[in-house]
């Protein structure tokens, strides 16, 4: 650890990981090989019984290991680095899982100079299918339809829409306004309740299309319906599921959001009743929403 002062217009880069070795090792590569490195690499190790503190030090950037002893999911581990990285002294804060990495050498270079030129409080990277670029990662909604394809966005800007744990680049005083995730959402939704807060404290933000961050596809989970017009998240994985739907409800009941709850109601019961034909499955979401809008935050 590097307990230097950081230079004026420092970047911290904050990394989230767990028994993802091989995968981590591909994004500190691409971390240290941007144009314009971070000052400081800080890497939260939510499963240290299969430890990755070698590869972080192997990494040619100042570095700090921060294992945690107990899994604080997504959330957690983001709030920990984030704070770590605050009081290093950083003056922006770069966010990323283990399992995306930049799309090239280039990425921080220009989310700093689109983030000045613009103004903007926090400046995100278009997140595209590793497997597939053209392909976006999670499919994006704009206005009643929904996008798969960076092609299909038509601008090289969007303006208040952000993937925050992809290669997320926020300022500092940005994280004063906003804080930290939510540890008690542990995962899934932690990244939307970082967004509702943005979009209420009134800060400019967006995604550049300049930019890519690569990372696996998602996209499989979201199931259109009416023609592309709705989606329904519906995760395979039951723990996944759990989080999904808990925390969704969460959010649903929280300031900003609160106009989306009857909609929601009407898209998952198209999707559970008409579509899936599973009534099992809706009373079973509308169990997990009612657990969220209670703060019943339960590991699963």
């Amino acid at each position: 650890m590097n307990l230097e002062a950081l230079p004026k217009g420092s970047v911290v880069a904050v990394v989230v990981t767990r028994h993802r070795r091989e995968l981590l090792a591909e994004s500190l590569k691409a971390l240290a090989t941007q144009t314009r490195v971070p000052d400081h690499l800080v890497v939260v190790d939510n499963g240290p019984d299969q430890p990755v503190d070698d590869l972080v030090a192997q990494c040619p950037l100042p570095t700090t290991y921060l294992p945690s002893h107990r899994n604080l999911g997504g959330a957690g581990g983001f709030a920990l680095g984030i704070l770590h990285a605050l009081s290093l002294g950083a003056d922006w804060v770069w966010l990323a899982d283990d399992d995306g990495r930049p799309a090239d050498e280039n990425v921080l270079a220009v989310l700093l100079e689109e983030a000045d030129r613009r103004k903007l409080a926090e400046i995100s990277p278009v997140v595209t299918n590793i497997d597939s670029p053209d392909k976006l990662a999670f499919p994006l909604r704009r206005g009643l339809t929904w996008k798969r394809s960076a092609a299909e966005l038509g601008t090289t800007f969007l303006p208040g829409i952000a993937s925050l744990f992809n290669g997320a680049l926020f300022r500092a005083e940005t994280l004063d306004v906003v804080g930290v995730p939510d540890y008690r959402l542990f995962f899934r939704g932690d990244e939307v309740e970082i967004h509702r807060r943005l979009v209420r404290s009134g800060l400019p933000f967006g995604t550049s299309l300049r930019v890519a961050y690569v990372h696996p596809d998602g996209s499989d989970e979201f199931k259109p319906m009416l023609g592309g017009k709705f989606h329904a998240q519906d995760p395979e994985n039951p723990v996944k599921r759990y989080y999904t739907y808990r925390n969704r409800g969460y959010l649903l009941s929280q300031p900003g959001m609160r106009k989306l709850g009857a909609l929601e109601v009407f898209r998952f019961g198209l999707y559970f009743l008409a579509v899936k034909r599973d009534p099992k499955a809706f009373y079973e979401w509308l169990k997990l929403v009612r657990l969220g809008q209670r703060e019943r935050f339960f590991r699963k």
